[in-house]
């Protein structure tokens, strides 16, 4: 019986990467933004022009990557589907070198019931060989071969074009 196979984004699937740009928006500019306010929108775009630089900039700095909160399940999720599928972590980390490491690092100390063999990183996510993709970008899904499952998130709001999936828990229910 031929096993499943489904590939994994991680920022804003399985890491919070949203919770570290709010944190350090607030450090740097003393300036709080709400889910409710990035609603349909990137942080970038939602915050005023002179501040734009630097919150595209952030993901570039050391560090930004590391210790990033976990998405609600995704551990215990996850640790099923690798049980009953193939499961492999795809992330574009090629947009931000400085965050293979910590992407790393990251992975081994949340999900080291995942292989190294099983982590990808990569820039157009199209070349992965897999029957689902579950990413919160959609642009992600246009030249992908399988299904795309959209993973709700704030800037994504709007989108419409491919199946949402809201929470992890909602991801067992599909696959478990």
């Amino acid at each position: 019986m031929t096993k499943t196979r489904i590939a994994v984004d991680m920022d804003e699937v399985i890491a919070d990467s949203i919770a570290r740009f709010q944190e350090w928006y607030a450090h740097e500019f003393g300036q709080e933004m709400t889910l409710a306010q990035l609603r349909g929108q990137h942080f970038h775009e939602a915050v005023a022009p002179e501040h734009q630089p630097a919150l595209r900039g952030y993901p570039n700095r050391p560090g930004f990557f590391k210790d990033l909160p976990l998405m609600a399940d995704s551990q215990r999720v996850l640790r099923e589907l690798a049980q009953r599928h193939e499961l492999f972590i795809a992330s574009a980390a090629m947009e931000f070198p400085n965050s293979f490491l910590d992407k790393y690092e990251w992975l081994q100390q949340h999900f080291s019931f995942i292989s190294w063999q099983n982590v990808v990183f990569c820039g157009d996510k199209s070349i992965l060989n897999a029957d689902f993709l579950i990413d919160d970008n959609a642009f992600n899904f246009d030249n992908f071969r399988g299904e795309g499952l959209l993973f709700d998130a704030p800037h994504n709001a709007l989108e419409t074009r491919y199946r949402r999936v809201h929470s992890w828990q909602e991801i067992g229910d599909i696959f478990l």
